[in-house]
C-alpha cells in the first residue's frame, strides 16, 4: 500500500537520525581536509624513517595533504595521547612501534588514555628487529663474552626509555643469562645511539632499522640480533636465540594507529592505502636495505597482535617490577 505525503513524512521523523549522532568528518568523504602522522618519539628514530618514507605517496593516493608530526615524551605516550585527544576531528593518526604502546599499561600507573579502548588498529607496516650492539671499545665479540665483561665491570646500557619494547627485551636477556648492566634512558633511539656511538654508554638494544648503518660505518659493532632466524641481510650478525637464549624474538612493529572513532570502512581503505604504498619496489627495497621487512596487518590482525602483545610483556615488566607514574 503507498504512502501518502502526509504518512510519509511521519514515518521518516520516526527513524533514529543515527547520522547526526557521528562526527561531522564521518558523514563525509574520508579525508575531507589534510591528515596527520603524529610520530610520538624524535627525528631519525625508526618510527619516523618509515613515516617520511611513506607522507607523499600516501598524501598522492589520498588527494590530500599529508603532514608528519614528531610528538616525543614518555615513550610515545605524549603523542599517543595527543591522538586520542584528536578523535573528533577524525584525520589525526599514530604511527609507532606499536608493541612499545602495548607495553605503556603495565608500566604507566597513570596513563591518560587507554590504549585498548581510546585506539583502534588501522595497519601494520613493518617490523625490524632489535640489535645488540657495542661500542667498538668493548672488548667482547659475542652474548657470552659480553654477559661475561658484564659481571666483572660497569657497562652501560642505552635504551629509548625505561619500560620501552628496547628496554624490556634487554631485561629479558639480562633474566636470562644472568647478565648485569646499567639501564640509561633517553627520549629516543637516536639519541641513544649517538651517545653509545660517543662511548658515553657502551652497549644499546634498537631497532636495526636505525642502527644498521651506524654498524656498516663500524662505529658499532654488532654482537646479536634479536630475530629467531639469521636475516639475509646481515647473515654474520649471530641470533641473541642462538647464543643461549632460546626462542628470543623481538624488534620494533611499526603500524599506523588511529583514534576508536574512525569507522571501520575507512580504516580499512586506509589499510589498503597503505600496503600498497610499502609494497611498493622503491620503498620496500627502501627499508629492506636498512634492515625492515613489510609486514602488513589489516585492523583486525592488527588489533589481535597489540592484545597478544599486551598480554606477553605485562608478563615481563611483572617480573622485573616496573613502574612509571
Amino acid at each position: 500500500m503507498a504512502l501518502d505525503r502526509r504518512q510519509f513524512l511521519t514515518a521518516a521523523a520516526s527513524l533514529p537520525l543515527t547520522g547526526l549522532s557521528l562526527p561531522a568528518w564521518a558523514q563525509q568523504t574520508w579525508p575531507s581536509r589534510p591528515v596527520r602522522i603524529v610520530v610520538p618519539y624524535p627525528p631519525g628514530g625508526s618510527s619516523d624513517i618509515i613515516a617520511r618514507l611513506i607522507s607523499q605517496p600516501l598524501s598522492e593516493v589520498l588527494k590530500q595533504t599529508v603532514v608528519v608530526e614528531n610528538k616525543p615524551g614518555a615513550n610515545g605516550n605524549v603523542g599517543a595521547g595527543l591522538v586520542v585527544q584528536a578523535a573528533e576531528e577524525g584525520h589525526t593518526v599514530l604511527l609507532c612501534d606499536v608493541g612499545a604502546l602495548a607495553i605503556s599499561p603495565s608500566v604507566y600507573t597513570k596513563l591518560t588514555f587507554d590504549p585498548a579502548k581510546d585506539l583502534r588498529g588501522v595497519s601494520m607496516l613493518a617490523y625490524s628487529p632489535h640489535v645488540l650492539a657495542v661500542h667498538p671499545d668493548v672488548k667482547a665479540n659475542t652474548l657470552g663474552e659480553l654477559v661475561a665483561l658484564s659481571q666483572k665491570e660497569r657497562l652501560n646500557f642505552a635504551v629509548t626509555a625505561i619500560g620501552s619494547a628496547p628496554h624490556l627485551a634487554a631485561v629479558a636477556v639480562e633474566q636470562a643469562t644472568k647478565a648485569k648492566w646499567e639501564y640509561v634512558p633517553y627520549k629516543g633511539g637516536s639519541q641513544a645511539v649517538t651517545d653509545t656511538i660517543g662511548g658515553q654508554t657502551q652497549i644499546i638494544m634498537n631497532g636495526l632499522l636505525a642502527t644498521l648503518p651506524h654498524i656498516k660505518s663500524g662505529k658499532l659493532r654488532p654482537i646479536a640480533i634479536s630475530k629467531r632466524e639469521r636475516m639475509t641481510l646481515v647473515p654474520n650478525i649471530p641470533t641473541i636465540a642462538e647464543q643461549g637464549v632460546p626462542n628470543f624474538e623481538s624488534g620494533t612493529w611499526q603500524g599506523i594507529m588511529s583514534p576508536n572513532t574512525l569507522p571501520e570502512a575507512t580504516a580499512k581503505m586506509l589499510a589498503e592505502r597503505l600496503a600498497a604504498i610499502v609494497n611498493q619496489p622503491d620503498i620496500a627495497a627502501k627499508l629492506n636495505e636498512q634492515g625492515a621487512e613489510i609486514v602488513v596487518m589489516d585492523p583486525a590482525k592488527l588489533n589481535a597482535f597489540f592484545e597478544s602483545e599486551r598480554q606477553r610483556w605485562a608478563k615481563i615488566v611483572a617480573s622485573a617490577d616496573i613502574r612509571l607514574d
